[in-house]
């Protein structure tokens, strides 16, 4: 077992949980994680601005049509935790671009979600 393992954090264990069933279940989709979250020292906080980091994206980004979207913005939260305002209103920005956005709670729901979605090319 990796030793920083003991460091992820619940929403980490939900996001590797999500990640591990789109590559097993959907080989062949595309998607990534912005990697928003964490400090940063004063230098990597000004060069993640320079290269274009936007505060608020969501934790997963699925550039998978449908018939009905473009792709899907999924924000991870764990227990009582709830999207910040600049998560909300990127999820609502990406509802403007014909992404499918929603706040996901837990791995059943993920994989609710996802079949759902899949299941409408």
């Amino acid at each position: 077992m990796n030793r920083y393992r003991k460091y992820l954090t619940p929403e980490d264990l939900l996001q590797e949980a999500c990640v591990n069933y789109l590559q097993l279940q959907y080989p062949k989709v595309l998607f990534f994680h912005v990697p928003n979250e964490g400090k940063r020292t004063p230098f990597e906080r000004f060069k993640a601005k320079v290269l274009g980091i936007k505060s608020g994206v969501s934790d997963l980004i699925i550039l998978e049509p449908n018939r009905d979207f473009n792709g899907l913005a999924i924000e991870l939260k764990v227990g009582a935790n709830t999207p910040t305002l600049n998560q909300k209103k990127f999820l609502q920005d990406a509802e403007t671009k014909r992404f499918k956005s929603k706040v996901i709670k837990s791995f059943d729901a993920f994989k609710e979600f996802i079949d759902f979605y899949m299941s409408r090319k």
